[in-house]
């Protein structure tokens, strides 16, 4: 069998499994694997077994859940693995997660335009209100830094939210001139 070393390539890293049970009371501590698995970018493959692309990063997060689960009372192992047969499935499911990522980004950055045409209906040009959607502008290239770290295989989606994070860029800037302005004219 020939070595993979394309990291793009289908299945180059291999895949890490986690498969555990956790207590089923407190709902929290299920909560928190799920909310952590979620974090991570891994997918079910089915209840309570969850994978990701094999690297350096996500071997260190899933070890140190495996601990966690260890410490909630739960049971849990970690496998390095290949995919023998379903590779198609499981790369498709992983691309699903991001696209969904990408996807909920981009409606994220309408809000953000909305709320900005909200601003100029309002006609509030100031600092504050400036400010305010500079954050909320940061929060949302935020996210996008963290789904595009785990999105190794390179999503459909990651394109389409790239643009709508730009086009946000770019009202933002109008919309800072236009503040600028108006406190220059206000003085």
């Amino acid at each position: 069998m020939a070595e993979k070393t394309d990291p793009g390539e289908e299945g180059a890293a291999g895949w890490l499994v986690l498969i555990y049970r956790v207590p089923s009371e407190p709902t929290r501590l299920r909560a928190t694997v799920w909310r952590r698995l979620k974090g991570l970018g891994a997918i079910y493959l089915q209840n309570s077994a969850a994978a990701l692309p094999a690297n350096p990063r996500t071997e260190r997060a899933l070890r140190k859940l495996r601990h966690e689960i260890l410490d909630m009372s739960g049971t849990a192992a970690l496998l390095s693995c290949d995919v023998l047969a379903g590779e198609q499935e499981v790369l498709a499911a992983f691309q699903a997660a991001r696209d969904d990522e990408y996807e909920e980004i981009v409606d994220k950055c309408q809000d953000f335009h909305g709320q900005l045409e909200k601003e100029y209906r309002a006609k509030h040009f100031t600092y504050a209100e400036l400010e305010e959607n500079e954050e909320d502008l940061t929060k949302l290239r935020n996210w996008f830094g963290k789904v595009a770290q785990r999105d190794v295989f390179g999503a459909p989606g990651r394109n389409a939210a790239e643009d709508a994070l730009k086009t946000c860029e770019v009202e933002l800037e109008k919309y800072a001139a236009r503040v600028y302005a108006e406190e220059a004219e206000s003085r």
